[in-house]
């Protein structure tokens, strides 16, 4: 997606960093809806009547109800009351409303932009795109909670919660790219080959790095291995492999996703701090240089500190600003990389 740009452009750009920064919030209610176990407490998907809460007593006991018929509330929450039930019902419903509101912040203002002739021919098929992405998210999360609405399962399936992070994670990036685009000048790039293909290859390992978050967060693997720096006291822990497949074992043996999550985040460490002193020689991006490499130490510290304050349950604290400084990171090397490739 390549550009140029007229006076227009600013106030679409602001409008997307507005979108990223509110599909960063919505990323975080995730993140607290999952830690919580509240994804599955509103049973029901009505895009208009679901964004008023149950209105009386009355209406409170019936979504109860429903939620007591499946497999969480009977395996899991029998203990719930009314009130136990309404906490979780709070976060699933601000989830789902954040996401409303993000569909009216990015409708109003393109109705607007079209008005006023302010979209040109050049943006109508990003723009386009952009609005699939959006709304592809918002059925990805519905599917990911129908799934689970049944009498077997307690929480959603991390494979199809890392399907649905990831796409979030899809969507922020492209709407940051589509703001870089509009709001950046091309004398603020560096053409900087080298320093670009090395971006590359931290944003893959990155994208496989935050799928395994995913598999941590949906798998509660922290608990499995609340120690540092070794595993449960080994280097090679034990119980690794023993799923009866490779795949098998990569996917769903939360021992293994732990050793392969740490292994990825020390390897990124190693690869930014490579790209931090390759980046040195191009003074457009002495800023961004400079903040992956503070972020992506936070990130690490910040995922140490979760691991070890999970010998009971995962710490909603930690998690979160853990989980938030990945995005952060995501953002950070999108940045860089875009600065890094010169204009056309």
């Amino acid at each position: 997606m390549e550009m140029q740009q007229n006076k227009g452009d600013k106030a679409i750009a602001a409008w997307l960093f507005i979108g990223v920064a509110m599909i960063v919030v919505q990323v975080l209610l995730g993140g607290i809806t999952r830690l919580t176990g509240s994804g599955l407490s509103i049973t029901e998907w009505k895009p208009i009547l679901g964004a008023l809460p149950p209105m009386n007593e009355a209406a409170w006991q019936a979504a109860f109800e429903k939620y007591q018929a499946i497999g969480q509330s009977k395996q899991l929450n029998s203990h719930f009351t009314l009130a136990d039930f309404k906490w979780i019902y709070f976060w699933e419903w601000l989830h789902r409303n954040w996401a409303r509101l993000i569909g009216i912040v990015f409708a109003i203002p393109f109705i607007y932009f079209i008005v006023k002739k302010m979209i040109r021919p050049a943006l109508i098929k990003p723009m386009i795109i952009l609005f699939i992405l959006g709304g592809l998210q918002g059925a990805i999360g519905w599917i990911m909670v129908k799934s689970g609405l049944n009498e077997q399962d307690v929480y959603v399936s991390h494979i199809r919660l890392a399907i649905h992070f990831i796409a979030a994670l899809g969507l922020l990036w492209y709407t940051l790219w589509f703001a870089l685009e509009l709001g950046v000048p091309a004398t603020s790039r560096a053409d900087a080959p080298r320093v670009r293909k090395l971006a590359n290859w931290i944003l893959g390992l990155l994208v496989v790095q935050l799928v395994y978050g995913a598999f941590m967060a949906g798998l509660h693997a922290a608990r499995a291995a609340p120690t540092w720096p070794t595993i449960n006291g080994k280097w090679w822990p034990s119980g690794m492999l023993t799923q009866g497949g490779f795949l098998e074992d990569v996917t769903h043996n939360a021992v293994t996703i732990h050793f392969i999550h740490r292994g990825l985040a020390y390897t990124l460490i190693v690869l930014i701090a490579m790209w931090y002193l390759r980046a040195a020689k191009f003074p457009q991006l002495s800023g961004v240089r400079m903040l992956a490499l503070l972020t992506v130490i936070a990130q690490v510290a910040l995922g140490v500190f979760t691991v070890l304050n999970s010998q009971l349950s995962i710490p909603l604290g930690f998690a979160l600003a853990h989980q938030f400084t990945g995005m952060l990171l995501l953002m950070v090397m999108v940045w860089g990389r875009f600065l890094s490739r010169p204009a056309k």
